[in-house]
């Protein structure tokens, strides 16, 4: 079973910004956030994270709610899109046409950053590299961001990199995708229900 995680939330986040490669911490309400998230996961026994902080935080929550043994492993794979001159833009600022662009056209990039192509190809290489080593059998979570996990959902779907405008995921949310033989399914999508309360 893969459980993949979004981080708790940080400033950016909360301002509307376009937060790629930045590497700002969790905020408070996103501590308390990784914390249930934490609280909410069971049987843990594998932890991959984006090598950036929000992640690693999250992480580190996830492990420190009885997980102690288990350690958290970084792979580069699952770090967020890299938005290019866009990063750091407010998601209300960036031009109409901008994203008719890249909502139409995969494998292009705004200001020389990185596509949803490139973002699919990685993800997809390293969940079929955790398939391919029989995963299966354990439970592992993987903390992320927004592109990687939809880049996720497609390959547990079998769909391409453009399935990233037809989903929404939410901060700190929880998906899970089950691997039995070469197809992957998913189980469940955009989990909330452990941030209330």
């Amino acid at each position: 079973m893969l459980t993949i995680v979004r981080h708790g939330r940080t400033l950016a986040n909360a301002s509307g910004e376009l937060l790629g490669r930045r590497d700002p911490p969790l905020d408070d309400l996103g501590r308390v956030q990784a914390l249930k998230i934490g609280e909410a996961l069971h049987d843990v026994e594998r932890i991959i994270s984006s090598p950036l902080t929000r992640c690693i935080e999250t992480a580190q929550a996830i492990r420190d709610c009885g997980h102690n043994d288990v350690g958290i492993e970084v792979d580069e794979r699952f770090i967020e899109i890299d938005y290019g001159t866009l990063e750091g833009a407010l998601v209300g600022d960036v031009p109409a046409e901008t994203w008719a662009r890249w909502r139409s056209d995969p494998s292009w990039s705004p200001g020389g950053a990185e596509s949803l192509d490139d973002v699919s190809i990685r993800v997809a290489d390293a969940l079929d590299s955790l398939r391919d080593s029989r995963t299966a059998d354990r439970s592992v979570v993987i903390v992320s961001h927004v592109s990687p996990i939809k880049a996720a959902i497609g390959w547990a779907l079998g769909m391409g990199p453009d399935i990233a405008w037809r989903c929404h995921v939410a901060q700190a949310s929880i998906h899970r995708i089950i691997i039995e033989g070469d197809l992957p399914r998913l189980l469940e999508f955009n989990q909330t229900s452990h941030l209330s309360g």
